[in-house]
């Protein structure tokens, strides 16, 4: 009896040994294959990861090479006008603010210019001249000047202009400009393309 009851004990044990063992080994099984596809998943949310950042990296690299080749042109463009501005203000300025600053000068060019309007318009003549040459213009002005175009000019002596003057009706409605900037800027126009080409070609 006692054999039977070993015998009976060693089969439970044996046969939940057995059991424990497999469900172990299926437990296990399972937990690998988990392990397995976390592991699998994590891949390639890292490989995601990567490449979005591999992306943006080469998105900024191209964004940030393409500001410095804008900012460069921009800053060689604006090198080029300055320097071209340099040698049209060191060829123009002299000889023009000289020019428009010589009374005598000035006064030809009035006269030839105011003599030009019609005779009704040169009665209503209105002219805007550097202040720094008022007292050698206006004695000229109220005698020669007036007396050439038969009535008096009205006559304004300004600060803001340098050099030259502005001449058109009393009614303010149009004016024609003489002065040292409006040369200089005309002057430029015309030597802008030939010191572009031969400072850059």
């Amino acid at each position: 009896m006692s054999n039977k009851l070993q015998e009976l004990t060693e089969k439970l044990y044996n046969e939940g040994l057995s059991k424990g063992k497999e469900e172990g080994e299926q437990l296990l099984a399972r937990a690998r294959e988990e392990a397995d596809r976390i592991v699998a998943e994590a891949h390639k949310r890292a490989e995601v990861i990567v490449n979005e950042a591999e992306r943006q990296a080469a998105d900024l690299k191209e964004k940030t090479a393409s500001d410095v080749r804008m900012a460069s042109a921009q800053c060689l463009q604006a090198t080029k006008k300055d320097i071209e501005d340099l040698l049209v203000g060191a060829v123009s300025a002299g000889p023009v603010d000289k020019a428009l600053s010589d009374p005598d000068f000035l006064k030809k060019i009035i006269t030839a210019v105011a003599e030009r309007f019609s005779t009704s318009e040169s009665s209503d003549l209105a002219l805007v001249l550097p202040v720094s040459l008022k007292d050698e213009l206006e004695p000229w002005l109220k005698g020669e000047l007036a007396k050439a175009l038969g009535s008096q000019p009205k006559a304004d002596f300004s600060k803001k202009v340098a050099g030259g003057f502005s001449i058109g009706p009393k009614d303010g409605s149009w004016f024609v400009s003489f002065t040292d900037e409006t040369f200089r800027e005309l002057i430029a126009e015309y030597l802008r393309p030939v010191s572009r080409k031969l400072l850059f070609g």
